[in-house]
């Protein structure tokens, strides 16, 4: 067993356990114990040998599974992985509690210097795209390429949709969310989601759907979701606050590597118009707009987002 590898004793004591993740044909899991902090890592390797690695980090309220439709279409060119972060997905909440964005951004770091996979092409959504922009920025020696769909960086004017996941970072909000949707299924539950994040939802298959509600369910067992939840909103809303070197578009201008942006014209939560800001604030960078995706272009529009990452990757090699 690998130095890495949690023995079933002990993950059994980590994190109570509710039904499993769903692994799709292709996919393997792993745990990666590191010190005060496990991670549930998807991996899905290369087609062939020798293929340079990637790290997928998913955004708020997701897991590894959001880039399932991206990831085959890539492992002709990377061998992939996708982590799930502290506390979401199959992770347990690290033993800090922390979940602001440099939190997470040092677990993403943590893993790539314990695995020596680095350098990676480093893929972001939403609060994973924050994620990813520190880390590029604190650790080019980390980072090939960047792709980022949808970011949640700093925005001026919040849109008026996004305002409620906002919400859920004031203190208590989660308690009252709770007790005004007790009555809610997973399923309505899950449609709500999905109407959030998809820039056309009837997109979802029945069975995309069905698995998207079991999941659902699996995460309303766990006893730590709402609070991870919150405290992760709560990161992405604190970076409003930050200013100076430390703030997010601060970063975004000392970030070395090829850069991919990806925004979807119909995106509730990141506002389109941020992409012409993104595109200038990353120094080497190019623009993918889908005017029909929303949120999760990865999942939406798997075939156009990989196309342009091969692109980038492809240049990378290149240059």
């Amino acid at each position: 067993m690998s130095s890495t590898e949690l023995p079933e004793s002990l993950a059994a004591a980590v994190a109570p356990r509710v039904s499993a993740v769903r692994i799709r044909q292709g996919e393997r899991l792993r745990p990666v114990v590191l010190p005060g902090l496990t991670l549930t890592v998807r991996s899905r390797p290369a087609t062939h040998t020798g293929a340079p690695p990637a790290l997928y980090v998913h955004g708020l309220g997701g897991s590894s599974e959001n880039w399932s439709a991206l990831m085959p279409l890539l492992e002709g060119v990377v061998d992939g992985e996708a982590v799930d972060l502290p506390g979401f997905g199959d992770s347990p909440p690290p033993d800090d509690g922390n979940y602001s964005i440099t939190g997470q951004a040092r677990a993403v770091v943590r893993l790539l210097d314990a695995g020596r996979r680095g350098p990676v092409h480093l893929f972001g959504n939403s609060l994973g795209g924050a994620i990813a922009t520190r880390v590029a920025a604190a650790r080019p020696d980390l980072v090939r390429t960047l792709t980022l769909i949808s970011p949640a960086l700093p925005e001026l004017r919040i849109q008026r949709s996004a305002v409620p996941t906002a919400l859920v970072a004031l203190p208590g909000m989660t308690a009252l969310f709770g007790r005004l949707t007790r009555g809610w299924t997973a399923e309505e539950r899950t449609r709500g989601l999905l109407a959030l994040c998809y820039g056309d939802p009837s997109l979802v298959t029945d069975e995309e759907l069905a698995n998207a509600v079991k999941e659902m369910e699996r995460r309303l067992e766990l006893p730590y979701f709402w609070d991870v939840m919150a405290r992760s909103a709560r990161s992405i809303v604190n970076e409003y606050t930050l200013g100076g070197q430390h703030g997010l578009w601060r970063q975004a201008e000392r970030v070395l590597a090829p850069t991919l942006l990806v925004y979807g014209g119909r995106d509730q939560l990141v506002s389109y118009r941020m992409a012409r800001k993104a595109s200038a604030a990353f120094r080497d960078s190019r623009l993918l707009t889908l005017p029909e995706a929303g949120h999760v272009a990865m999942m939406e529009y798997p075939e156009q987002v990989a196309q342009a990452c091969r692109d980038l990757i492809d240049d990378h090699h290149r240059s």
